[in-house]
Parts: C-alpha cells; structure tokens; sequence
C-alpha cells in the first residue's frame, strides 16, 4: 500500500473466512462499497455486503496464502476512478491501474500483488489553457480550462460535479501537474485536472434526449440493415468462432465516434494481445493519428481475478461518461458482457445467495439494466451535449439465445446484431444474420440518412430487406424441389438476392479499403444492384430467358465495388451501371 493509503485508512478488522475472491471479516466498521485491503499483502477489495458484526468482501486479487487472522483495513471510501489528462492512449486492468506502469514496477510481464498505481500520472505536467477570468462564475460541470491530452483530443479540465460552484478568484496557466490547484472558487473549493468518481455511480446529467444521429460504422450491414444511433444500445450475441471480437474490435477502430472505451472482460488472452498490439499501430481514419490517441483500453482476460472482472464494466462506464461530459461522442466496446456475468454468478454463489435461472443471480436483469442505462445521449450540466454508447457482445454456450444472459439483454437494448456459425462457416463475414437482427433506431435515424446520403435511403433499404426476406421463403422450397423448378421470376429473384448477400452484405475486415465502407458508398452499392434488378426484371418481362440475363459480364463485376478504392468507385458504379443496362437491354 501507498503511503496516502495507510493515512486513509480507518478501522481496522480481521480476517474470519476466505472462499476464493469472497473474504469473510469480523470487527470491520465499514460500509457498503467500501474499499478495503486485505491480508498482509494488503489486496485490494470491496465490501458487499455486511450483516452484523460480519462483512463480506470481494478482492480484486488473487487469494491464495490469505489466511484468517491476518488485518483487514477500511478505507471509508468506495470504489473509484482516477479522471483526467492521461487516460487516454493508456491500458488499464479492471480496477484502472495501468499496466504498463505496474510493469516497470515489477520488471515483468507477471504482476505480483498487493501492487498498486494512480490511474493517471500525478508527476507530469501538462500545458493548460484557462477559458474563464477572475470574476466568472462558474458552476457544476463547467469548463474552466484546456489541456492538449493527445493529438487527437482536447481534454476539457471541468469543476467537478459535486462542487457548489462560484465566482472565480484565481486562475492559472501554463505548466501544472493534475493535483495542482488550477482555478480558485470564491466557495473555497479548489479546482485541479485530476477528479475521483465512485464507479457505482452515475454521473450528473440534465436530460437524456431522443438520439438523431446514427454511429457510422463502416460495416454496410450495421449501417445499411440494422444502424445503431449515437446515445444507443446494441448487443452482439453469437457462440465461439462466429467473429464477436472482430466485429467490436472494427466499431472501436472505425466508427465515428470521438472517443473509444474498449472493455476486454474475461476474454481470452490471446486476443487482448491482439488489440494492444495492434491499436497503437492503426492509423486512426477519422484523423490520420495512431487510434490510440482517441482509445482506452481495459485489458482484464479470463485468468485475472473474477472480481476485478465484475468491476471493469464499471470502471470503462465512468471513464465514457467523463468524456460525455466534455461534449465529446463516446464508443463503449464490452467484450463479453456473459464473462461478465458468470464473474457475479460466481460470486453470488460463495455469498450462498439463492441462485436463479441457469444458477445466476437474481439480480442478473437489474445489474444488466444498470449497466445499459448509462448510455444515451444526454445534454450535460455544463450545456453541452455528448453520447455514449454501448456495444456488449454475448457469448451463449452453445449459440443459444434463450439463455438469460442473452434474453435479459434483448429486454433492455435497442439493436441486435445477431451472428450465425452457419454464415461462419461458410466464411461469410461479417457473420451476422438479416433474419433475426434488428434495429429499433430506424425510424429515428431515416431522416439523417435522407439529408446525408440520399433521400431515397429509407425506400431502398425497405427494397433490400424485402428481397432477402423473399430469399427466406424461396430457400425452403429450394431445398425441397431444387432450384430449377422455380418459376424464372423467383429465381432472378434469388440471384438478385446472391448479389446483396456477397457484394453488401458481405465485407472483408482484413482488406485495406473493404474493411470501411462510407455510408455513400453503401448506399451506391445498393443502387447499384437495385439497377440489375430493375433492368433484369425488363429483360425478363420481354422475353429474354433468365439464363441469358445471369449470363452478362456486367453483373458480376458488382462483387468488386467494395474493394475499390473510394475515389474511384463512384466512377466504377457508373460504369458498371451504364454497361448493365446496355448488355441487358440489347437482348431484347
């Protein structure tokens, strides 16, 4: 423990049981949420719950030696996050301590405990701007100076919302380190970079407003089918191997949000060691810069202590909605959200709480809740207007979506991006399914799309998810009869079909260009098929046989729209546009 730690420590207790993470303690005058410090390693916990003279604590470390007899000591404060300059482009664990930090400490790759780092860097000094003068007066939430935090983002230093507020008497500038005074209040109360926040706890907000604004993903199916407004919820349930991770990992890197929190929560290591490996080599699309500069990142992988696994969702919220409150548009990635939840089932059950469906807790559909509720788009208390919003990704054994993980989070989200082993496996990705997907943004986000796209948008969406809903219906009777038994209607139908599936919906993560796809360009592939169905139909309906109209060399050009370059596509559709028309309309 840290000198500033001992001095903050009050009551003093002893260790009575240990059952894994969940230690029992006797003498502890403590309350819920506490953080306290368990053993003589002293790990960090949290109280969860007290009934008499007992107090129940979940430690965040691993609790092998701990043994009854050894101190516990109570910090009287309870979980929070360290908020300010720094917390970007940094890696953290599930109670924010930076790993790269620890690493140095320890020399190692392997982090002994009881260690312990600030979230940000008390010692370096950053470079900061006043926007207010002697004589203003300020309040809650508001802005009182600047900070150049990366490249890409401007860290908005704000009076912490839990201050009264007043006229400004003294102001700084230039070289401060984040507990330095920085701005004096006429209250008495000093304003410096650096804010502590319960994670438990939401912070303050005017109003949550209706989102008008989709988050643009650069995945056609996300942006085309099924989009997710910026303030909105989605889930992405799908079992092993169906492309959960990848799917988060090419929202964080590019939608076009300010800021991306990236939660790994009890996922394997392997694939955290992926996304810090490669985050700080991307360019970022948006500005050019590395997308680290607009990332944080919460590595807690499947062998790190449960508890602190239970912990990380709440420590990546906070961190959003600090930057919410700036003005800025947040990302929350959730990687997976049932880690999660098998993380509190496992806890619950050395509480020898009653377990509920599938041995969960009770309280499964309210933490869920919680968890979901705060995202939004919120106008902030200083006036100014910010968004968070949530992707969790769920993994149900064995892809079963009736599992309570899945179901209570259909309950509570607006989007479902729902992925399919059947599409994985035959590698069409990404592998998410346009038969049980939806999005309930739609509406709300049609006329954003009719004034920045196109106006026809919504109309041809509507097209689109009517030819692939027909598909359905004309696959079971393919598998019956075959598909040359079908009218010659149907079956353009189902090659119309063929070419929204592999020349939209389907997109390469790993190639340069078609890994993004503008929300323009999605459209123009759109209309691009929809011309070869309306000239194809044409053709059909004077006569030409429908062997002759599948047998252009136009059509198939449609699949490698994608992979052209932006500047040249809409050259490229025109074309392909123009010789569909002339190659099918000279058969007849």
């Amino acid at each position: 423990m840290s000198q500033a730690t001992q001095e903050a420590v009050r009551e003093d207790g002893t260790i009575q049981r240990v059952s894994g993470p969940v230690v029992t303690a006797t003498g502890l005058e403590a309350k819920m949420n506490d953080v306290v410090y368990v053993g003589d390693d002293g790990l960090m916990g949290e109280v969860i719950e007290i009934e008499g003279d007992l107090t129940t604590i979940q430690v965040y470390e691993e609790t092998s030696d701990v043994a009854p007899g050894e101190p516990v000591e109570n910090t009287g404060d309870p979980l929070t996050v360290d908020l300010g300059p720094g917390a970007l482009d940094t890696i953290y664990d599930g109670v924010q301590r930076p790993l790269d930090v620890l690493q140095d400490q320890m020399d190692s790759a392997f982090l002994d405990r009881g260690v312990d780092a600030p979230g940000i860097d008390l010692e370096k000094h950053w470079d900061f701007s006043p926007t207010v003068e002697e004589g203003d007066e300020v309040g809650p939430g508001d802005v009182v100076g600047t900070v150049d935090e990366t490249v890409s983002i401007e860290h908005k230093v704000l009076v912490p919302p839990d201050y009264e507020g007043g006229e400004v008497t003294d102001v700084g500038s230039g070289e401060f380190t984040v507990t330095e005074t920085v701005v004096e209040l006429s209250s008495g109360e000093e304003v410096q970079m650096r804010q502590e926040w319960p994670v438990r706890q939401q912070r303050p907000t005017v109003d949550k407003q209706t989102p008008d604004t989709p988050l643009v993903s650069g995945q056609r199916i996300l942006d085309g089918l099924f989009p997710l407004a910026k303030g909105g919820t989605a889930a992405i349930p799908g079992p092993f191997g169906s492309g959960k991770t990848v799917t988060q990992q090419s929202l964080a890197k590019f939608s076009d949000a300010d800021i991306v929190v990236y939660i790994g929560c009890g996922e394997r290591g392997n694939e955290m060691t992926e996304v810090i490996d490669d985050f700080p080599e991307l360019p970022d699309p948006q500005t050019g810069n590395p997308l680290m500069a607009r990332t944080c990142l919460i590595a807690n992988t499947s062998n790190m202590p449960v508890a602190a696994r239970e912990s990380c969702v709440y420590t990546g919220i906070t961190i959003a909605e600090y930057y919410r409150d700036m003005g800025y548009d947040v990302a929350l990635m959730a990687d997976s959200t049932s880690r999660w939840a098998e993380a509190m089932r496992e806890i619950s059950s050395r509480l020898e709480e009653m377990p509920g469906e599938e041995g969960y807790p009770a309280y499964l559909a309210a933490r869920l809740s919680q968890f979901y509720e705060r995202a939004g788009y919120f106008e902030n208390v200083n006036g100014t207007e910010g968004s968070i919003s949530v992707i969790g990704a769920v993994s149900p054994p064995g892809g079963d979506f009736s599992e309570p993980v899945t179901q209570n989070t259909l309950r509570i989200v607006k989007t479902f991006w729902a992925l399919d082993s059947d599409l994985a496996e035959r590698r069409h990705f990404p592998a998410i399914n346009w038969d049980d997907s939806y999005s309930l943004y739609r509406d709300q986000l049609d006329s954003w799309y009719e004034e920045n796209v196109a106006e026809d948008y919504p109309e041809l969406r509507q097209w689109a998810i009517n030819v692939l809903d027909e598909e359905s219906e004309l696959q079971e009777i393919v598998q019956l009869v075959g598909k040359d038994a079908l009218p010659e209607d149907q079956q353009l139908t189902l090659e119309v079909a063929r070419y929204l599936r592999e020349a939209w919906l389907q997109q390469n993560a790993l190639h340069d260009v078609d890994r993004y796809c503008p929300p323009w360009k999605t459209y123009q592939i759109l209309e691009a098929i929809r011309t070869f169905n309306d000239e194809a139909f044409e053709a059909l309906d004077a006569g030409v046989p429908v062997d002759e109209i599948q047998s252009i060399d136009a059509a198939p050009r449609l699949n490698r729209i994608g992979t052209t370059e932006d500047d040249e596509a809409e050259a490229f559709i025109e074309e392909i546009q123009a010789d569909v028309t002339e190659q099918l309309r000279e058969k007849y």
